[in-house]
């Protein structure tokens, strides 16, 4: 290891010069799965209790839905777009489908994308 390398090893475990998350959300591992915050692995870990005891059905991790399909614009092809939430699953004693957003800052962008999802699917995402 050169020094350069020993120092930058160094001030990586002190924690020196890593970006600090945008609205200080801690990335959080449970079961080998990373979260992008404690609140989201939290809501895991209960969602997986639920499952256990009967409550939900059919967990599923980051389900993704389309808002927006490919397009040309400018003579450059757009990639289609997507919204993709934390959780969905059913609800064992309704047979209703649960989509679910862990949310602690609720920005612009995602605002649009919940709408676009009511309008597009019907589903109202839950914020959690």
């Amino acid at each position: 290891m050169t020094p350069e390398q020993a120092r930058a090893a160094y001030l990586k475990s002190i924690g020196h010069g890593l970006k600090k998350a945008k609205y200080s959300n801690v990335k959080t591992e449970v079961d080998g799965i990373t979260f992008d915050s404690k609140k989201e692995a939290e809501r895991y870990v209960t969602l997986k209790l639920m499952q256990r005891i009967g409550d939900i059905e059919d967990l599923v991790l980051q389900p993704k839905f389309l808002i927006a399909d490919a397009v040309v614009l400018d003579g450059r092809k757009q990639r289609a777009r997507y919204y993709i939430a934390d959780f969905q699953y059913t609800d064992a004693a309704t047979g209703n489908t649960v989509v679910e957003d862990v949310k602690g800052m609720k920005t612009a962008a995602y605002r649009a994308k919940r709408h676009q999802v009511k309008l597009l699917h019907g589903i109202e995402v839950k914020e959690v």
